[in-house]
């Protein structure tokens, strides 16, 4: 029997790869520390999700939309911290194939 495919409409699912573990089921750190929109959606800033509405990490392991952390540092009663934990923000550095690297806990 020949079958012939005359419209194929291909769906697709993608995920901020954030390093957390999902095994949980918690969803709950799945999404930004400043606007509370999931990461896979975008900032209050942007229309379209994606490589245009980045996530940004830091030091401190804390994960945010990009555009909403730039905005968050841009206020002087940021003092240049992390929202979350109020240390002085400095972004994570990448690896060469752009995964962040895990960061050791401070003590």
């Amino acid at each position: 029997m020949k079958v012939n495919i005359k419209h194929w409409h291909g769906v697709a699912y993608w995920r901020w790869d954030t390093g957390k573990d999902r095994s949980d089921g918690e969803d709950e750190d799945d999404v930004c520390g400043i606007c509370r929109v999931p990461y896979e959606g975008c900032c209050p800033s942007c229309k379209v999700p994606g490589d245009d509405c980045p996530l940004i990490w830091g030091e401190c392991s804390h994960v945010f939309h990009m555009h909403c952390l730039l905005k968050w540092i841009g206020t002087p009663s940021s003092k240049q911290q992390c929202p979350m934990d109020r240390r002085p923000w400095v972004t994570a550095e990448t690896k060469v194939d752009g995964s962040v690297p895990a960061v050791a806990s401070r003590s």
